[in-house]
Protein backbone atom coordinates (compact mmCIF):
# COMPACT_ATOMS: atom_id res chain seq x y z
CA UNK A 1 0.00 0.00 0.00
CA UNK A 2 1.58 3.27 -1.09
CA UNK A 3 2.22 6.05 1.45
CA UNK A 4 2.49 8.70 -1.26
CA UNK A 5 0.28 11.75 -0.84
CA UNK A 6 -2.87 11.91 -2.98
CA UNK A 7 -2.62 14.13 -6.03
CA UNK A 8 -3.76 17.71 -5.49
CA UNK A 9 -7.30 18.54 -6.62
CA UNK A 10 -7.62 20.02 -10.09
CA UNK A 11 -7.81 23.82 -10.22
CA UNK A 12 -11.30 25.30 -10.50
CA UNK A 13 -12.71 26.21 -13.91
CA UNK A 14 -12.80 30.00 -13.89
CA UNK A 15 -15.68 31.86 -15.49
CA UNK A 16 -14.00 34.75 -17.32
CA UNK A 17 -17.10 36.89 -16.92
CA UNK A 18 -16.80 36.60 -13.14
CA UNK A 19 -13.09 37.38 -13.36
CA UNK A 20 -13.89 40.53 -15.35
CA UNK A 21 -16.50 41.55 -12.78
CA UNK A 22 -13.89 41.20 -10.04
CA UNK A 23 -11.34 43.36 -11.88
CA UNK A 24 -13.92 46.13 -12.32
CA UNK A 25 -14.90 46.03 -8.64
CA UNK A 26 -11.20 46.04 -7.73
CA UNK A 27 -10.69 49.07 -9.96
CA UNK A 28 -13.51 51.09 -8.36
CA UNK A 29 -13.42 49.55 -4.85
CA UNK A 30 -17.12 50.38 -4.77
CA UNK A 31 -19.88 47.96 -5.75
CA UNK A 32 -22.33 50.67 -6.77
CA UNK A 33 -19.87 52.37 -9.17
CA UNK A 34 -18.69 49.01 -10.50
CA UNK A 35 -22.30 47.92 -11.13
CA UNK A 36 -22.91 51.14 -13.08
CA UNK A 37 -19.77 50.57 -15.16
CA UNK A 38 -20.81 46.98 -15.92
CA UNK A 39 -24.48 47.86 -16.48
CA UNK A 40 -25.65 45.23 -14.01
CA UNK A 41 -27.69 45.45 -10.83
CA UNK A 42 -25.65 45.81 -7.64
CA UNK A 43 -27.20 42.79 -5.85
CA UNK A 44 -26.48 40.62 -8.88
CA UNK A 45 -22.87 41.85 -9.01
CA UNK A 46 -22.43 40.96 -5.34
CA UNK A 47 -23.71 37.45 -6.01
CA UNK A 48 -21.34 37.00 -8.96
CA UNK A 49 -18.34 38.02 -6.85
CA UNK A 50 -19.47 35.54 -4.20
CA UNK A 51 -19.63 32.82 -6.88
CA UNK A 52 -16.04 33.59 -7.88
CA UNK A 53 -14.89 33.54 -4.26
CA UNK A 54 -16.63 30.20 -3.74
CA UNK A 55 -14.93 28.75 -6.83
CA UNK A 56 -11.52 29.97 -5.64
CA UNK A 57 -12.10 29.05 -2.00
CA UNK A 58 -10.82 32.43 -0.78
CA UNK A 59 -12.26 35.85 0.02
CA UNK A 60 -11.18 38.51 -2.44
CA UNK A 61 -12.92 41.63 -1.16
CA UNK A 62 -13.98 43.03 2.18
CA UNK A 63 -16.78 45.57 2.46
CA UNK A 64 -16.34 48.58 4.75
CA UNK A 65 -18.52 51.63 5.46
CA UNK A 66 -16.23 53.59 3.13
CA UNK A 67 -16.42 51.10 0.24
CA UNK A 68 -14.52 47.89 -0.40
CA UNK A 69 -10.93 46.78 0.05
CA UNK A 70 -8.93 43.96 -1.45
CA UNK A 71 -7.95 41.13 0.86
CA UNK A 72 -4.43 39.77 0.64
CA UNK A 73 -5.76 37.03 -1.62
CA UNK A 74 -7.58 39.61 -3.75
CA UNK A 75 -4.47 41.76 -4.13
CA UNK A 76 -2.47 38.70 -5.18
CA UNK A 77 -5.17 37.53 -7.58
CA UNK A 78 -5.79 40.89 -9.30
CA UNK A 79 -2.71 41.12 -11.57
CA UNK A 80 -3.10 37.47 -12.59
CA UNK A 81 -6.79 38.08 -13.30
CA UNK A 82 -5.96 41.08 -15.48
CA UNK A 83 -3.34 39.04 -17.32
CA UNK A 84 -5.84 36.22 -17.79
CA UNK A 85 -8.39 38.56 -19.38
CA UNK A 86 -5.72 40.07 -21.62
CA UNK A 87 -4.62 36.60 -22.72
CA UNK A 88 -8.23 35.66 -23.45
CA UNK A 89 -8.68 38.75 -25.66
CA UNK A 90 -5.46 37.89 -27.49
CA UNK A 91 -6.67 34.31 -28.02
CA UNK A 92 -9.91 35.61 -29.55
CA UNK A 93 -8.00 37.95 -31.87
CA UNK A 94 -5.64 35.18 -32.97
CA UNK A 95 -8.50 32.77 -33.63
CA UNK A 96 -10.45 35.36 -35.62
CA UNK A 97 -7.37 36.25 -37.67
CA UNK A 98 -6.94 32.58 -38.57
CA UNK A 99 -10.61 32.03 -39.42
CA UNK A 100 -11.87 32.07 -43.02
CA UNK A 101 -12.44 35.55 -44.33
CA UNK A 102 -16.08 34.76 -45.00
CA UNK A 103 -17.08 33.85 -41.46
CA UNK A 104 -19.86 34.92 -39.09
CA UNK A 105 -20.97 33.90 -35.62
CA UNK A 106 -24.69 34.35 -34.98
CA UNK A 107 -25.84 34.50 -31.38
CA UNK A 108 -29.36 33.87 -30.17
CA UNK A 109 -30.85 34.28 -26.73
CA UNK A 110 -33.18 32.20 -24.57
CA UNK A 111 -35.89 30.30 -26.50
CA UNK A 112 -35.56 32.13 -29.83
CA UNK A 113 -35.08 29.93 -32.92
CA UNK A 114 -32.81 31.06 -35.78
CA UNK A 115 -32.50 27.80 -37.74
CA UNK A 116 -34.43 28.90 -40.88
CA UNK A 117 -32.30 32.02 -41.33
CA UNK A 118 -29.03 30.20 -40.70
CA UNK A 119 -30.02 27.43 -43.12
CA UNK A 120 -30.88 30.01 -45.77
CA UNK A 121 -27.56 31.85 -45.31
CA UNK A 122 -25.63 28.61 -45.70
CA UNK A 123 -27.66 27.70 -48.79
CA UNK A 124 -27.09 31.08 -50.44
CA UNK A 125 -23.41 31.31 -49.48
CA UNK A 126 -22.09 27.75 -49.32
CA UNK A 127 -18.46 28.89 -48.97
CA UNK A 128 -19.20 30.95 -45.87
CA UNK A 129 -18.33 29.64 -42.41
CA UNK A 130 -21.51 30.18 -40.35
CA UNK A 131 -21.36 29.40 -36.64
CA UNK A 132 -24.17 29.72 -34.09
CA UNK A 133 -23.89 30.36 -30.37
CA UNK A 134 -26.73 30.06 -27.84
CA UNK A 135 -26.49 32.60 -25.03
CA UNK A 136 -28.11 32.94 -21.64
CA UNK A 137 -30.37 35.93 -21.04
CA UNK A 138 -27.55 37.90 -19.37
CA UNK A 139 -24.87 37.30 -22.02
CA UNK A 140 -25.88 39.96 -24.55
CA UNK A 141 -22.50 41.64 -24.08
CA UNK A 142 -21.17 38.94 -26.38
CA UNK A 143 -22.08 41.32 -29.23
CA UNK A 144 -20.08 44.42 -28.23
CA UNK A 145 -17.32 42.11 -26.97
CA UNK A 146 -17.14 40.60 -30.50
CA UNK A 147 -17.85 37.02 -29.46
CA UNK A 148 -20.76 37.12 -31.91
CA UNK A 149 -21.28 39.21 -35.06
CA UNK A 150 -25.09 39.27 -35.00
CA UNK A 151 -27.49 38.66 -32.17
CA UNK A 152 -31.18 37.69 -32.33
CA UNK A 153 -32.71 39.00 -29.13
CA UNK A 154 -35.78 40.62 -27.63
CA UNK A 155 -36.03 44.30 -26.79
CA UNK A 156 -35.56 46.27 -24.75
CA UNK A 157 -31.89 45.38 -25.11
CA UNK A 158 -30.41 44.33 -21.76
CA UNK A 159 -27.21 46.23 -22.66
CA UNK A 160 -26.62 49.86 -23.68
CA UNK A 161 -27.52 50.33 -27.37
CA UNK A 162 -24.57 52.65 -28.04
CA UNK A 163 -22.69 51.50 -31.12
CA UNK A 164 -25.32 48.95 -32.10
CA UNK A 165 -27.82 48.73 -34.94
CA UNK A 166 -31.09 46.81 -34.69
CA UNK A 167 -33.40 45.45 -37.36
CA UNK A 168 -36.89 44.65 -36.10
CA UNK A 169 -38.12 41.21 -37.14
CA UNK A 170 -41.53 41.29 -35.46
CA UNK A 171 -43.52 42.61 -32.51
CA UNK A 172 -44.24 40.14 -29.73
CA UNK A 173 -47.07 40.98 -27.30
CA UNK A 174 -46.47 40.45 -23.62
CA UNK A 175 -48.45 37.98 -21.54
CA UNK A 176 -49.06 37.60 -17.82
CA UNK A 177 -47.56 34.49 -16.27
CA UNK A 178 -49.64 33.27 -13.32
CA UNK A 179 -50.06 30.08 -11.28
CA UNK A 180 -52.58 27.65 -12.71
CA UNK A 181 -54.84 28.31 -9.72
CA UNK A 182 -54.67 32.12 -10.00
CA UNK A 183 -57.91 34.10 -10.22
CA UNK A 184 -56.87 35.36 -13.71
CA UNK A 185 -55.89 31.94 -15.10
CA UNK A 186 -58.09 31.01 -18.05
CA UNK A 187 -59.06 34.59 -18.93
CA UNK A 188 -59.08 35.44 -22.64
CA UNK A 189 -57.05 38.56 -21.85
CA UNK A 190 -56.32 40.99 -19.03
CA UNK A 191 -55.39 44.66 -18.68
CA UNK A 192 -52.88 46.24 -16.25
CA UNK A 193 -55.69 47.28 -13.90
CA UNK A 194 -56.54 43.60 -13.41
CA UNK A 195 -53.20 42.92 -11.69
CA UNK A 196 -52.22 46.42 -10.55
CA UNK A 197 -51.73 45.38 -6.91
CA UNK A 198 -49.63 42.29 -7.59
CA UNK A 199 -45.82 42.39 -7.60
CA UNK A 200 -44.17 41.49 -10.89
CA UNK A 201 -40.95 39.53 -10.75
CA UNK A 202 -38.08 40.13 -13.20
CA UNK A 203 -34.56 38.76 -13.64
CA UNK A 204 -31.73 40.64 -11.97
CA UNK A 205 -28.47 41.91 -13.37
CA UNK A 206 -29.58 44.19 -16.18
CA UNK A 207 -30.07 47.89 -16.81
CA UNK A 208 -32.92 49.60 -14.98
CA UNK A 209 -34.83 50.26 -18.23
CA UNK A 210 -34.84 46.53 -18.99
CA UNK A 211 -35.96 45.54 -15.50
CA UNK A 212 -38.65 48.24 -15.40
CA UNK A 213 -40.05 47.08 -18.75
CA UNK A 214 -40.63 43.56 -17.46
CA UNK A 215 -41.94 44.77 -14.09
CA UNK A 216 -44.24 47.30 -15.80
CA UNK A 217 -42.72 50.04 -13.66
CA UNK A 218 -44.23 52.52 -13.45
CA UNK A 219 -47.74 51.30 -14.27
CA UNK A 220 -49.44 52.91 -17.31
CA UNK A 221 -51.20 55.38 -14.99
CA UNK A 222 -47.87 56.46 -13.50
CA UNK A 223 -48.26 54.60 -10.20
CA UNK A 224 -45.25 52.69 -8.82
CA UNK A 225 -44.97 48.94 -9.15
CA UNK A 226 -45.70 47.09 -5.87
CA UNK A 227 -42.77 45.77 -3.88
CA UNK A 228 -42.24 42.05 -3.61
CA UNK A 229 -39.76 39.33 -4.69
CA UNK A 230 -38.83 41.54 -7.62
CA UNK A 231 -35.57 40.11 -8.88
CA UNK A 232 -34.38 36.56 -9.52
CA UNK A 233 -31.30 35.24 -11.27
CA UNK A 234 -32.80 33.04 -13.99
CA UNK A 235 -36.00 32.54 -15.95
CA UNK A 236 -36.38 29.20 -14.21
CA UNK A 237 -36.31 31.04 -10.86
CA UNK A 238 -39.00 33.34 -12.24
CA UNK A 239 -41.17 30.34 -13.11
CA UNK A 240 -40.63 28.95 -9.63
CA UNK A 241 -41.60 32.24 -7.95
CA UNK A 242 -44.80 32.37 -10.00
CA UNK A 243 -45.69 28.72 -9.50
CA UNK A 244 -45.16 29.17 -5.75
CA UNK A 245 -47.67 32.04 -5.74
CA UNK A 246 -45.18 34.67 -4.54
CA UNK A 247 -45.58 36.91 -7.61
CA UNK A 248 -46.79 37.08 -11.17
CA UNK A 249 -44.59 37.94 -14.16
CA UNK A 250 -44.69 39.47 -17.59
CA UNK A 251 -43.25 37.31 -20.32
CA UNK A 252 -43.11 37.37 -24.13
CA UNK A 253 -46.25 35.73 -25.45
CA UNK A 254 -44.19 33.50 -27.71
CA UNK A 255 -41.84 32.25 -25.00
CA UNK A 256 -41.99 28.46 -25.12
CA UNK A 257 -40.38 27.70 -21.77
CA UNK A 258 -43.43 28.26 -19.58
CA UNK A 259 -45.32 25.64 -21.60
CA UNK A 260 -43.01 22.99 -20.13
CA UNK A 261 -44.71 23.36 -16.74
CA UNK A 262 -48.31 22.47 -15.97
CA UNK A 263 -48.50 24.58 -12.79
CA UNK A 264 -48.28 27.97 -14.55
CA UNK A 265 -50.19 29.51 -17.44
CA UNK A 266 -50.05 32.68 -19.53
CA UNK A 267 -52.81 35.19 -20.22
CA UNK A 268 -52.55 37.81 -23.03
CA UNK A 269 -52.18 41.39 -21.73
CA UNK A 270 -53.86 44.26 -23.55
CA UNK A 271 -53.03 47.94 -23.17
CA UNK A 272 -49.22 47.71 -22.89
CA UNK A 273 -46.53 47.99 -25.54
CA UNK A 274 -45.09 44.75 -26.93
CA UNK A 275 -41.48 43.71 -26.90
CA UNK A 276 -39.77 43.18 -30.25
CA UNK A 277 -37.56 40.46 -31.65
CA UNK A 278 -34.62 42.06 -33.45
CA UNK A 279 -31.31 41.34 -35.09
CA UNK A 280 -28.66 43.44 -33.34
CA UNK A 281 -25.27 44.09 -34.91
CA UNK A 282 -22.32 46.41 -34.30
CA UNK A 283 -22.68 49.74 -36.09
CA UNK A 284 -20.32 49.99 -39.05
CA UNK A 285 -19.34 46.30 -39.04
CA UNK A 286 -17.59 45.68 -42.36
CA UNK A 287 -18.31 41.95 -42.46
CA UNK A 288 -20.55 41.47 -45.55
CA UNK A 289 -22.08 38.34 -44.00
CA UNK A 290 -23.71 40.48 -41.31
CA UNK A 291 -25.94 42.17 -43.90
CA UNK A 292 -26.60 38.84 -45.60
CA UNK A 293 -27.74 37.27 -42.33
CA UNK A 294 -29.97 40.27 -41.66
CA UNK A 295 -31.67 39.66 -45.03
CA UNK A 296 -32.21 35.98 -44.24
CA UNK A 297 -33.55 36.76 -40.79
CA UNK A 298 -35.93 39.44 -42.06
CA UNK A 299 -37.30 37.09 -44.72
CA UNK A 300 -37.54 33.87 -42.73
CA UNK A 301 -37.94 34.95 -39.12
CA UNK A 302 -39.90 38.16 -39.61
CA UNK A 303 -43.19 36.38 -40.27
CA UNK A 304 -43.29 34.99 -36.72
CA UNK A 305 -45.26 37.95 -35.40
Amino acid sequence: MSDSAPPPPPPPDLDLRLVRYFTVVAEHLNYARAADALHVAQPSLSRQIQRLETALGVRLLERTPQGSTLTAAGAAFLPRAQALLHAARQAVDVARAAAPQRAITVGYVEDLVITPAVRDLRRRLPDAHVRTLHLDWDEARALPERRVDALVIRTPLPIPPDGLETTVLYDEPRALLVPGTHRLAGKESVRPDDFADEPLVACAGMAAAWTDFWRLAPRPDGSPAPLGPLLVDTFEDKLEAVADGRAVALTPSGDRRSALRDDVTTVPVEGIEPCQVVVATRRGDGNPLVGEFRKSAHTLLGHEG
